[in-house]
């Protein structure tokens, strides 16, 4: 046996996976809640110790994720809305990270700061266009003492001044490609690896979840990343004789965000669709914070009463309740009836959130269907993830995911039409993503149970 412990550190609960990696055995799991009030640290030493008994070495190696004590929390600043922003946008929520800040233009410190990110992603001018703003930006964190680490993006024709600078003013920084090149053109490949070096280097630690060396030192990288890393694993296959799935959708359920990840083939004519100036690439994330089952259950409800989906009469009243004890378990028809037709509401709104859209414009040459986003119309394979999923029966946890998806969804959204649709009950993607890199046969045939 070849083990290793896979653990997730989350903002609610820490989910451990014990892995055999000689023959992709899931071994054992268990969870505890995030001991986040004392040491995150102290819940997998409860969690170890409940495993400890299926292994006979004492010194099994572990490799971890983390979204505990609020997770990524980036800020993008960016020369105009339109362009740069929206493509550092793009690049930051693919990245792992949750955004809590956006400007265009010179940025305002007081706003950034009230903002607290724990990272700032500076982006701004395509190659050999305008380096005003960015240069601009550079200038304010500086004369600001700006002390958080910063990821450049942005035209490269300036990347080595802007370096020069932070480095005179000791702002810990990380130049990476622009992430938008060229007008229509979205790179976010080396974006995305400087935030995840940085969110290790300077994040991690700066978070004092613990007061011991060793959990930096397994964390491998934000939650959301790591699922990202496990969904283009399954959808793509390693290439080595170990084919993937096809287009990919996974909808993940939370107390406070409901996440959609997707890898899908884009068809090259989609580039210019519609009026966009930044392109669908194919791996792509969204994070709704206003759609939950807990902390933003109400949010929700009137969300989906806003979009002219139906909800019954009582469900802001049971999702009131969630939100003032997000611990509560149901353990009445009653209680799991408003889960689900919560969870029906949150995955309503996010998959058309993060899918393209048909839509009548008109213009000189008369009306015309304009298509713009991400096109899912045709994925083969949606997984769900989430207490409400995993905990509930599989008609249930069909129902929650069918309100998003089929031909019944109007409104001209391209949500996924007739998906094979699985649960992720034992939490195999966040493990699948830690053993990627380093184990990749491993995490291929740990996924294969999602596609079986």
């Amino acid at each position: 046996m070849s083990l290793v412990y896979c653990v997730d550190f989350g903002s609610t609960f820490t989910k451990a996976a014990l892995v055999d990696t000689a023959d992709a055995t899931l071994v054992a799991a268990a969870s505890h809640h995030t001991t986040i009030d004392t040491d995150v640290l102290d819940g997998w030493d409860a969690i170890r110790a409940e495993l400890a008994p299926l292994s006979t070495s004492a010194d099994i190696p572990v490799l971890a994720c983390s979204s505990a004590g609020g997770g990524l929390r980036v800020a993008v600043v960016g020369n105009e809305e339109l362009v740069t922003v929206e493509a550092g946008r793009r690049v930051a929520l693919s990245s792992g990270g949750h955004v809590v800040h956006v400007s265009s233009g010179e940025v305002d410190v007081s706003s950034l700061h009230a903002s607290s990110p724990d990272l700032v992603l500076l982006v701004g001018g395509t190659d050999g266009g305008n380096t005003d703003v960015v240069l601009a930006n550079t200038q304010v964190l500086t004369a600001h003492r700006w002390a958080g680490p910063v990821v450049v993006a942005a035209n490269n024709d300036v990347s080595g001044e802007i370096a020069s600078r932070f480095d005179a003013a000791a702002v810990p920084f990380k130049v990476a490609d622009n992430v938008i090149p060229k007008i229509g053109v979205l790179r976010p490949e080396g974006a995305r690896a400087a935030i995840r070096e940085m969110f290790l280097t300077h994040v991690i630690g700066g978070k004092h979840l613990s007061r011991r060396a060793d959990f930096t030192a397994m964390v491998q990288g934000a939650t959301p990343d790591v699922v990202l890393t496990a969904v283009e694993l399954l959808a793509l296959g390693t290439g080595q004789g170990q084919p993937g799935a096809g287009d990919v959708v996974v909808v993940d359920i939370g107390g406070a965000t409901t996440d959609v990840h997707s890898v899908v083939e884009v068809d090259p004519e989609d580039a210019g669709l519609g009026r966009e100036v930044v392109a669908t690439v194919p791996v792509s994330r969204t994070v709704e914070g206003d759609l939950g089952m807990r902390w933003s259950a109400v949010a929700t409800v009137e969300a989906a009463q806003a979009w002219g989906i139906d909800v019954a009469g009582d469900l802001l009243s049971a999702a009131q309740q969630r939100r003032a004890n997000p611990s509560l378990l149901p353990d009445t028809p009653a209680e799991i009836e408003a889960d689900l037709q919560i969870a029906s509401a949150a995955v309503a709104l996010a998959v058309r959130r993060h899918s393209g859209r048909r839509q009548a414009v008109f213009s000189p040459d008369g009306r015309l269907v304009e298509r713009s986003g991400k096109d899912l119309r045709e994925v083969s394979l949606l997984v769900g993830s989430g207490g409400v999923l995993r905990h509930n029966p599989a008609s249930d946890a069909s129902r929650v995911i069918a309100a998003g998806t089929g031909d019944h969804v109007e409104g001209g959204w391209l949500v996924p039409r007739a998906p094979q649709v699985v649960i992720d009950h034992d939490c195999v993607l966040a493990a699948a993503g830690l053993l990627a890199a380093e184990y990749p046969n491993a995490a291929y045939e740990l996924l294969a149970r999602l596609r079986s």
